[in-house]
């Protein structure tokens, strides 16, 4: 099993600049889709419109799922093609209005756009993903070859408590 810290995962996470959102609709079927994310004080942040899918189905259900592919490659054989690694997590999932979320958040996921206005599909609003249980990696703090071995590239790792939450300013 791969020697792997919280501190290490979050850190990677952290740097992602795309991670896949698993949600379930009001039926009970599983829908994915790739978002932005910015991580802040052990929360995974990213953006939709109030009226997109992912708002409905998280409004529904709050119980998601995070997958963050980790690009490795043989660094003095590029050509060689390399599966990504992996960082996968539950969590729960709240809606927030976009002029509650912390603005370091905000500012990283909108680049200072001024998104007051309603879109089409409603007002911008933040989703606040804070994992629960463990963080289960593959291909992280191992060499890339390793990874072909599942019992060396396969980790597992508490997602931690951070001291520091987010909680929503109330209205």
């Amino acid at each position: 099993m791969a020697d792997v810290t919280t501190e290490q995962v979050w850190g990677e996470l952290a740097k992602r600049p795309f991670v896949v959102v698993g949600t379930t609709t009001a039926h009970g079927e599983a829908r994915t889709a790739g978002v932005l994310p910015h991580v802040a004080d052990g929360v995974v942040w990213f953006t939709t419109y109030a009226r997109m899918w992912k708002a409905r189905h998280i409004a529904a259900n709050p119980h998601v799922s995070v997958t963050a592919p980790v690009h490795r490659r043989v660094w003095f054989a590029p050509w060689v093609r390399v599966p990504d690694a992996t960082i996968t997590f539950r969590g729960t999932a709240e809606l927030v209005p976009a002029e509650r979320m912390p603005r370091e958040a905000l500012d990283a996921l909108t680049h200072g756009l001024d998104l007051t206005e309603d879109g089409p599909d409603g007002p911008l609003v933040g989703v606040a993903v804070r994992p629960v249980g463990d963080f289960v990696t593959y291909g992280i703090g191992v060499p890339v070859m390793a990874m072909t071995d599942p019992a060396r590239a396969a980790g597992r790792v508490s997602t931690g408590t951070p001291a520091e939450r987010f909680t929503p300013a109330a209205a």
